[in-house]
């Protein structure tokens, strides 16, 4: 018998239709199963704390949305427990099963599924040489002004790499890329791949493009001529905001831990690139 935790986004699943479902379904499999909530709260139902049911579990499910996995990365990373995703919600890119498909689970819980190793990055803000902020990000971390462009320089292992004023500027993991960055241009990765993906955002300067680092790099940021009319900020996966200052490091490296996803082999990358992104012949 698998312990399998379910963790519904109960904004995105009305009534808990569908995580009612599946619970009923994997149950009368043998498995036992958990509940999870990530969002909301889920009265009806007995409801364990994630940090509590993801230890010992051989696969977690998450019901929602793309933001549903974005908010669970960070908090199941070091327990090196399998996640799958059913989309529930509106682009799905990061999700592999949907309403139509997620019968599959019963394949997934019974361990039918390729393990597919996702790259993650520790951010950090670093002020006056103490780190005073530190988050982990699945996609990416942003560094944005606030109304006004800003002045940004981008650091590789401490050698300047790009200068200018912007909007801001993306450092995201394979992963990320077909995220925000591809929006402001940067390529896509394959997000088996591990690299260190750095897109300017409407940057006042034709030389600045996007740069892929191999995933060793440290890359620092550090925002200039900030002031009470000039606000920048960080903001990680879309999990809120932090105001920066001069003089401010923003730090990100690779992480030790990744994020295991576990691939039922339905679609390809290629394949759910241009379903969600655009159209194939």
């Amino acid at each position: 018998m698998s312990r399998i935790v379910l963790c519904p986004n109960v904004t995105r699943d009305a009534g808990l239709s569908c995580t009612l479902e599946v619970r009923r379904m994997l149950t009368e499999r043998g498995h036992e199963v958990l509940v999870s909530p990530v969002y909301g709260t889920a009265a009806e139902l007995d409801t364990v704390p994630l940090e509590q049911a993801a230890k010992g579990a051989s696969l977690l499910v998450s019901l929602g949305g793309d933001g549903t996995i974005l908010h669970l990365a960070p908090r199941i990373m070091t327990y090196n427990v399998p996640l799958v995703g059913v989309n529930l919600g509106h682009m799905g890119f990061l999700t592999e099963l949907d309403g139509s498909t997620v019968h599959r689970l019963a394949d997934a819980a019974e361990g039918r599924f390729e393990i597919v190793p996702r790259m993650m990055l520790d951010v950090e803000i670093v002020r006056g040489g103490r780190r005073i902020f530190s988050d982990a990000a699945i996609n990416e971390a942003l560094i944005s002004g606030i109304v006004q462009n800003v002045r940004l320089t981008a650091l590789g292992d401490g050698e300047r790499i790009l200068a200018f004023s912007g909007d801001g500027i993306i450092v995201c993991s394979p992963t990320g890329s077909t995220a925000y960055s591809m929006s402001a241009g940067g390529p896509l990765v394959e997000p088996a791949a591990e690299n260190i993906i750095l897109t300017p955002i409407c940057a006042h300067m034709l030389a600045a493009r996007s740069f892929v680092l191999t995933s060793e790099r440290v890359v620092t940021v550090c925002p200039q001529d900030l002031g009470p009319d000039k606000r920048c900020i960080l903001s990680v996966d879309g999990r809120g905001m932090t105001d920066l200052q001069n003089g401010d490091r923003v730090v990100v490296k690779k992480s030790g831990y990744k994020l295991l996803m576990a691939h039922l082999g339905l679609k390809s990358f290629y394949e759910t690139a241009f379903e969600k992104l655009g159209e194939r012949e």
